[in-house]
């Protein structure tokens, strides 16, 4: 079902952020890119916490950069480029909730992970680690959504920004959706912005795109459905 390939040259780069080498496997024939911050610490031996980060829509593992090396100080981090974003691959598929389920249930059996983990989600990735929890209880110890998405059908200026910037990701477009979507505009480094256009300007980039706000908005209804998590959540949303 699944292979490594993480005697690739490019799994071995590294930059000067204490940021591991990028590592690859393959699930189901797709090229699916990784970090992965396999360190022992010793207050928690063999048994310290294993924490799952995923991203949002149309980025990538770098947005959790500024904190995965603070926080593997306490944790094993973990931190995939979803299939369909970042640089792994995008094939023609239909993007919808069940297809996202399975392929993180592939990448943790891969891992050969086998005890709960921590996940941890932000915007469409809350909603992936809440849909991997309802479906999948046994295997989250806890759960964590930043600004998650899932519930509402509605759009808001800001967000059709964003996606005006990832189908025509022109540096003007994606400052403003970069900007607008930013509680302190300090934050967003033209590097960031760059990032964005160039992982919108990959093969099929675009397509999975829709396909995943196309695959959110038509799944079954996901409020009903909450009750079934049986993992402590903790929800962090607002301006601050």
């Amino acid at each position: 079902m699944s292979s490594d390939n993480n005697n690739n040259p490019a799994s071995n780069k590294k930059n000067n952020n204490n940021i591991p080498p990028e590592r690859f496997m393959i699930i189901d024939g797709h090229k699916i890119k990784y970090l992965d911050y396999d360190r022992q610490v010793k207050r928690f031996s063999n048994l310290h916490p294993i924490l799952v980060l995923l991203h949002g829509l149309g980025a990538s593992y770098e947005r959790w950069l500024n904190v995965a090396p603070m926080l593997s100080k306490y944790f094993r981090i973990i931190i995939p480029d979803v299939i369909g974003f970042g640089e792994s691959d995008k094939p023609i598929d239909e993007y919808s909730t069940v297809f996202f389920v399975r392929f993180l249930k592939e990448f943790l059996d891969r891992l050969n992970i086998d005890r709960p983990i921590i996940l941890c989600g932000h915007s469409f990735g809350g909603c992936l680690a809440t849909e991997f929890a309802i479906a999948f209880s046994n295997r989250v110890e806890k759960l964590v959504l930043v600004a998650p998405a899932g519930v509402t059908q509605s759009s808001t200026p800001v967000f059709d920004q964003y996606v005006l910037a990832a189908l025509y990701p022109t540096y003007e477009n994606a400052l403003k959706a970069f900007v607008n979507t930013a509680f302190d505009p300090r934050f967003v480094t033209e590097k960031s912005v760059m990032d964005f256009i160039k992982r919108m300007m990959l093969l099929n980039a675009k397509y999975a795109f829709m396909s995943v706000l196309l695959g959110i908005r038509y799944s079954s209804n996901l409020q009903s459905r909450l009750p079934k998590i049986k993992s402590p959540t903790l929800i962090m949303w607002g301006r601050k």
